[in-house]
């Protein structure tokens, strides 16, 4: 007799959302972080934050913030040829540090 198969939204994610041990621990400042719009960011799941979680697929991808609902932000990411609007909530975004420019 064999196991159900695990079907919801989080399976195969063992891996993907586990915490190195280098990695920070949330903070009550990263959740409450204000993310200007038209900011590029990185999707970066935490998964200690269950609200407003992007989809696993979307894990590490860039894409640029378009406006806010709520307390999360909209992003706009391109996924293939299709442009996606996402529901994120501030804790599983970084901000992309923009290079120095030589003067």
């Amino acid at each position: 007799m064999t196991n159900k198969k695990a079907k919801g939204i989080r399976k195969k994610t063992r891996n993907k959302f586990k915490r190195g041990a280098n990695t920070p621990r949330l903070t009550v400042r990263d959740q409450l972080r204000e993310i200007p719009v038209g900011t590029t960011v990185h999707i970066s799941i935490d998964s200690s934050v269950h609200a407003s979680l992007p989809h696993q697929r979307y894990q590490g991808l860039t894409g640029k913030v378009i406006g806010k609902r709520g307390k999360a932000m909209v992003v706009s990411v391109n996924l293939g040829n299709a442009s996606r609007q996402l529901t994120v909530n501030s804790a599983h975004l970084k901000e992309k540090k923009e290079p120095k420019k030589a003067a």
